[in-house]
């Protein structure tokens, strides 16, 4: 009884579309901005603002975002992509140009910008899903992944000539002084921002698939075949998803550039982050906004969990096997999601919220 929708009448088309329909996700979604906006800033203050939200939760986020960009393309339109890290690196390689060579532009028209050119290579490489699906295309979007990166540590101009070949943040600010990249930028800004970043796009890319775009790339996902005769037109769909999807991760890597480690190179976004975000939807959910979230925290805590619980409990694992035992479970847990809950920890969220529609009632 503690989420039952027996007496939530609707009275208007505007409420019963609404995003959060039900007042118990209403409530959870506003307890979900206290904590992000207030109560994790206030205990990262007590604890060491530095370490928890540059650490923690900005990488958590900016996974969170590509996340978003990638469920969208493979899990609602069905195109299996591994070329995630490098549209992340046309944004990162994007919004560092651009806030070299335009100093006066604010430093959210230059993400904006980032992801548009991000968007613009994504429906470029995406021309050949009209003609090939599945394993085939997962190639051609490999191909894409090795050559973006190819082209950014071979052609100068993208990191202005440095001879290292690594981009770095200059310094810039929201508005006034507040500063986000730089030296003068502080953890809670730089957390703030992100978080704004992350929810607003959320948002946006929940009501995206609610609507007719969303429900045309499900029946691209579903059959395309069939998706065509009753009048949906596959090329475009199938366009529309890379854009939106590289509009996404072209955001998230300029994110990742600018905010998290304020100074990156090409190598950064090779096909081990492409991979990493593809468990994250696997983990968390195909097809599912808040699966992105959760795969992300679960990528994000795993290694924390193994390097911090097992010392604490007396159990003494060396350094060399650490990562090795991530890889084992992080290949369990695919492998178990695949074979027994293909939709992953929102499915489980799900099941659980209906629990409690049951409890204390049950069948």
């Amino acid at each position: 009884m503690l989420y039952r929708e027996a007496g939530q009448f609707k009275t208007s088309y505007a409420a019963d579309q609404a995003i959060f329909p039900i007042r118990q996700d209403r409530i959870f979604i506003a307890l979900v901005l206290v904590v992000a906006y207030a109560l994790i800033p206030a205990a990262a203050g007590w604890a060491g603002a530095d370490y928890w939200l540059n650490t923690i939760m900005v990488p958590f986020l900016v996974y969170s975002l590509a996340a978003i960009g990638l469920n969208i393309l493979t899990g609602y339109a069905g195109q299996v992509s591994l070329g995630t890290g490098g549209f992340m690196a046309v944004g990162a390689f994007a919004a560092y140009k651009l806030a070299t060579a335009f100093p006066g532009l604010n430093i959210v028209f230059v993400f904006i910008l980032s992801g548009v050119v991000a968007s613009g290579v994504g429906i470029l490489f995406g021309f050949p899903s009209l003609r090939i699906k599945g394993f085939y295309l997962s190639v051609a979007t490999l191909a894409s992944q090795f050559f973006l990166i190819w082209l950014f540590n071979r052609i100068a101009w993208f990191h202005n000539y440095a001879p290292s070949g690594v981009i770095s943040a200059p310094p810039r600010a929201v508005f006034g002084n507040i500063f986000i990249t730089g030296a003068e930028s502080s953890a809670v800004a730089k957390y703030y921002f992100v978080v704004t970043v992350t929810i607003l796009l959320a948002l946006a890319a929940k009501n995206l698939v609610r609507g007719r775009v969303g429900r045309s790339w499900m029946a691209i996902r579903d059959m395309d075949i069939a998706a065509e005769i009753i009048g949906i037109r596959p090329l475009h769909t199938k366009l529309l998803a890379f854009a939106v999807s590289s509009f996404y991760c072209g955001i998230a890597g300029a994110l990742w550039a600018f905010i998290y480690t304020s100074s990156v190179e090409a190598l950064a976004f090779d096909i081990d982050i492409s991979f990493q975000i593809l468990f994250m939807i696997i983990i968390g959910g195909l097809g599912s906004i808040l699966g992105s979230f959760l795969g992300a925290a679960f990528i994000i805590l795993m290694p924390l969990f193994l390097e911090n619980v097992p010392p604490n409990l007396g159990l003494v694992i060396p350094v060399n096997y650490t990562t090795n035992i991530q890889q084992i479970i992080f290949g369990s847990m695919i492998i178990f999601f695949l074979i027994v809950e293909p939709q992953g920890l929102a499915r489980l969220w799900q099941i659980g919220k209906e629990k409690l529609r049951l409890w204390p009632f049950p069948h």
